[in-house]
């Protein structure tokens, strides 16, 4: 059953150049109107389209992980979490939201080696020391690890009706005596920054001026601008490197119709629970659809 139907009037903006854009270098993209739609994840349907979501939120180290047990995991939780849709819930999901209690399922493999990655990350960044002290605990606290992603031409304002159907969801799990009491909600999420690209260096083309952050590094950049909001209310949050190392080249691959190569990186996001309804409004104040 379709959770909700919301018409955000939004253009969907496609993966190429208009040939027409005017001399001033400004680029206009074929955009078209949809109708999203939010369902409860279906076992029968969206097996498919969650792991390659996962795989996509996990870059480079998905193949670290077992995404077939994980997505499994999500969809035997089917009144918790939301896929968006455009064609009914006979097709693949362009987005979904999950989230997975540590410490309930810690002791699954799949799950444990999945926090065990997050604790090495979280070690590793001193950004992430609250995070890294929480895991390292036994047992792990109830905390909940959201799992979301959405294919990239999938505007940001499908974001909010998920985050808020999760905590109405959770409040009603809550009733039942269901494992969802959490004390903190960490999301695993994407970031990147843009690299000089290396075939412009072989080619001696001349180069844009590109923005940098103070100390002449290349800023981070947001997949997911709400995860800016997020992290306004959080205990922490930092990036991590990826362990899986990418073949040269790697980054221009990823840098269509710009100047600059794409270096993703993970990031996670810690919140306390008694803060997650405050930052799931201040996402929906930050994404409202404009009117």
């Amino acid at each position: 059953m379709s959770k909700r139907k919301q018409d955000l009037g939004e253009n969907v903006a496609l993966t190429g150049k208009n040939i027409d854009a005017d001399e001033s270098g400004d680029e206009d993209f074929d955009t078209i109107n949809v109708d999203f739609e939010w369902f409860d994840p279906q076992p029968d349907v969206d097996f498919h389209g969650i792991k390659a979501l996962l795989q996509q939120l996990l870059d480079v180290d998905a193949p670290l992980f077992n995404l077939t047990e994980i997505t499994d995991l999500i969809l035997s939780q089917p009144l918790l979490g939301s896929t968006v849709k455009v064609d009914g819930n006979q097709t693949d999901a362009y987005a979904f939201l999950s989230v997975l209690n540590l410490q309930e399922h810690g002791a699954k493999p799949y799950v444990g080696k999945l926090a065990q990655y997050i604790l090495a990350k979280a070690n590793s960044t001193p950004h992430l020391a609250p995070l890294a002290a929480l895991l390292s605990q036994e047992p792990v606290p109830p905390i909940g690890l959201i799992l979301t992603e959405r294919l990239i031409n999938v505007p940001s304002e499908v974001v909010p009706p998920m985050y808020t159907m999760l905590l109405e969801e959770i409040q009603w799990a809550l009733e039942e005596n269901e494992p969802y009491q959490f004390s903190h909600y960490l999301i695993l999420s994407k970031t990147y920054t843009e690299i000089e690209s290396k075939l412009d260096a072989e080619d001696d083309r001349p180069k844009k001026k590109n923005k940098k952050a103070a100390g002449g590094s290349f800023e981070t950049m947001y997949f997911h601008p709400e995860d800016e909001v997020l992290q306004r209310h959080a205990l922490c949050a930092g990036g991590f490197d990826y362990s899986t190392h990418r073949d040269e080249g790697y980054s221009d691959s990823k840098r269509a119709f710009q100047e600059m190569g794409i270096r993703p990186q993970g990031h996670a996001i810690l919140i306390e629970a008694g803060k997650f309804k405050d930052a799931v409004q201040h996402v929906a104040e930050y994404l409202k659809p404009a009117t």
